[in-house]
């Protein structure tokens, strides 16, 4: 592999939209890791992309085992010194999700810890091969169902998904996105929030108005900006999105 190839680390890229996203930056040039937690999946995607003459690996990668996480940075260290890339697009919903005055406590958690504590784990661990860039992208996969203000907008197409642990997972990542861009910018690594629209995918029970390969197309435009680039943003495919 060339020394200018970028590497990137696509996280739940074994299916749906995660695995789109590595196939349109392979395709783009970059080498790209697969993150999967489910090693038969790993495969399977790493063939698939294989099979197409792309550029990849996978990495065992579950955002709610810690040393797991540490050992996929840990082989991402040995075997390349660095990661120009890492795409945050693992995530899961729960059927027990809903309303405040309805969901389950126990569904909440477990969304937030994936959603968001798992992510800001991934994110402190690729921290250190990101530093080793001369220009890293950190794409965190939104949704606009994280606005505040989209949720409090009676005139919002958002206004009446109320899924309290969903929502408020994505609203703190975006937090995430706004502290690390703050935090990180005297560095090389730009950080934004990215949705990518209401895609049909398994997340959203195959209901949504795009395709995966559509839904791929902007975070492949945020994980591939170039030296203009502008961090701590929030958008859709439609622009910018309001916190």
């Amino acid at each position: 592999m060339s020394v200018s190839t970028r590497i990137a680390l696509v996280t739940g890229a074994n299916k749906g939209i995660g695995l789109e996203i590595a196939r349109q930056l392979a395709q783009a040039g970059v080498f790209v890791i697969v993150g999967a937690r489910d090693p038969g999946r790993a495969d399977e995607a790493l063939k698939s992309l294989l099979s197409q003459g792309l550029a990849a690996q996978s990495v065992l990668l579950d955002l709610n085992n810690s040393s797991g996480i540490l050992a996929a940075a840990e082989t991402i260290r040995a075997e390349h010194g660095r990661l120009d890339i890492l795409v945050n697009n693992a995530g899961i919903v729960d059927a027990k999700d809903g309303p405040p005055t309805s969901s389950s406590p126990d569904a909440v958690r477990r969304i937030l810890d994936t959603n968001f504590v798992g992510t800001l784990a991934v994110t402190q661990a690729m921290l250190p091969l990101l530093r080793q860039s001369a220009a890293a992208r950190i794409v965190n996969l939104s949704s606009s169902l994280g606005s505040l203000t989209l949720n409090g907008d009676p005139a919002s197409p958002y206004y009446a998904a109320r899924l309290i642990g969903y929502n408020a997972s994505k609203a703190a990542l975006n937090m995430l996105t706004v502290q690390l861009a703050e935090e990180l910018k005297e560095t090389a690594i730009v950080v934004n929030s990215v949705s990518p629209g209401y895609v049909k995918t398994d997340l959203t029970g195959h209901n949504g108005f795009m395709t995966a390969e559509e839904g791929a197309k902007l975070p492949v435009k945020y994980a591939l900006l170039g030296d203009d680039a502008v961090s701590g943003k929030f958008v859709e495919p439609n622009g910018e999105t309001p916190w």
